[in-house]
């Protein structure tokens, strides 16, 4: 029986994906080899590549002055290889918890780092607002935090290159990609599982990169030339990935996407705001994330947050717990989440008050 999926990251993934992936895991279409056997010169996995990128420029719109790369190390790797390339003088980076905290220490290596807006003064319980400075190399913006649970939903208009990780919530929202200069992210939140990295930049970009020297694999330019392939790229996840994105265009896209998660998101939030045991952490509900929805105890409940967890398992309810970091509880309701899985999480928590409360 499947399990009601809340994980934070590996994501929960469409069944068709899963379907269709444990097939290629026997065979790759009639090529008498697994996905994991295939070459990836071969030109059955350069379909498979095309099919990814070609999806990815379909949902998000992309323009034709950008190019999709496929990339291993993770969103961390990006943290040190955007400054590596782009960072000369002085870059400005938003501040909204632990994951835009690393990029910041990553930065500060290559160059000044100017924190333009900070959340910290709240224990980043909402998205701050910032003003875009005009003399820096960069801007970097972590769009949606999964630890605090905070989310921006605007594309902002730089005259600057606008850098954002959108790592957790690329393609639960339409995004204006033009605005960007860069968009990267994990695949393993919303699109894939672990292991992949995708990479969304601006071909103007590979002008600005510093003229240092740069090993080959962290610059842009060798993966872009080499059409994500100037190593051995993570074959199965770009399947998978593939996969996924069929998934979401056949659901009808972005859009639906965008409109599935607000359904859920509005209704978990609903009963966090309504049940006497619970309460949100993010303080503005305008900040509140739409893919990690975090919530604590009121205060004379905290000790029987174990006896919650172990109660939601019991539903077959798993991955609530919250960041280690922060405790509490987190529901990451990512685009393979179902309303169902919501509705779940909602009776757990009323039965669990009719116990308790």
């Amino acid at each position: 029986m499947r399990k009601h999926i809340f994980n934070a990251g590996p994501c929960k993934l469409p069944e068709q994906a899963l379907e269709n992936t444990a097939k290629a895991v026997q065979e790759l279409g009639n090529t008498g080899q697994s996905i994991m056997e295939v070459s990836h010169r071969s030109k059955e996995f350069q379909a498979v590549m095309d099919e990814a990128q070609n999806l990815f420029k379909e949902l998000l719109n992309i323009p034709d002055n950008y190019e999709i790369m496929f990339m291993g190390g993770g969103a961390s790797t990006q943290f040190a290889m955007i400054p590596f390339n782009f960072l000369k003088t002085k870059a400005a980076y938003v501040n909204t918890g632990t994951w835009s905290d690393k990029a910041i220490k990553e930065a500060k290596m290559f160059g000044e780092v100017d924190v333009i807006a900070s959340s910290e003064d709240k224990d980043y319980a909402y998205y701050p607002k910032f003003d875009i400075p005009a003399d820096v190399d960069y801007v970097h913006i972590t769009s949606n935090n999964t630890i605090r649970g905070t989310e921006i939903f605007e594309d902002l208009d730089s005259k600057v290159p606008l850098i954002a990780d959108m790592s957790s919530d690329i393609m639960s929202r339409k995004v204006d990609v033009s605005k960007y200069a860069m968009i990267y992210g994990g695949a393993q939140k919303n699109v894939g599982p672990a292991g992949v990295t995708f990479v969304i930049i601006r071909k103007d970009m590979l002008d600005k990169v510093i003229d240092r020297t740069i090993p080959s694999m962290l610059k842009y330019e060798t993966h872009i030339k080499k059409g994500s392939m100037y190593n051995t790229p993570p074959v199965i996840n770009i399947f998978v990935l593939k996969e996924t994105l069929t998934w979401v265009k056949e659901q009808g896209g972005v859009e639906e996407m965008e409109r599935r998660a607000k359904e859920r998101a509005d209704m978990l939030y609903a009963e966090i705001d309504r049940n006497p045991m619970f309460k949100g952490t993010v303080i503005n509900k305008e900040s509140r994330s739409r893919m990690n929805i975090t919530f604590i105890f009121e205060d004379k409940y905290k000790d029987l947050q174990d006896d919650f967890i172990k109660f939601a398992g019991e539903g077959n309810i798993i991955g609530i717990k919250g960041h280690r970091s922060v405790g509490g509880f987190r529901a990451s309701t990512y685009n393979a989440s179902s309303t169902e899985d919501v509705k779940a999480m909602v009776a757990c928590m009323q039965e669990f008050e009719k116990k308790h409360a």
